[in-house]
């Protein structure tokens, strides 16, 4: 099954909340500052804007990155 690497840009990340509302399992809300972060299980190395998924949170990651009125969140297959 294939990986997913998902960057969050949190610099830009104006707190709308969209991509959380849409897909819970991978985005939440940071509790200090109110941005998007990856959902701790999933983060890569311990980073709040990077994580690895699997291939069955894709679809609804995209719909989050899609959504996205700034467009920082990227996600990118992981190469093995």
């Amino acid at each position: 099954m294939a990986k997913y690497k998902v960057t969050v840009n949190r610099d830009q990340c104006i707190a709308d909340q969209v991509c959380i509302a849409i897909c819970p399992d991978v985005f939440e809300t940071n509790p200090d500052d109110g941005k998007c972060q990856i959902v701790e299980k999933f983060r890569a190395e311990g980073k709040l804007d990077e994580g690895i998924i699997s291939e069955d949170l894709k679809e609804c990651a995209e719909q989050a990155a899609a959504a996205c009125p700034v467009g920082i969140i990227k996600i990118e297959e992981v190469k093995e």
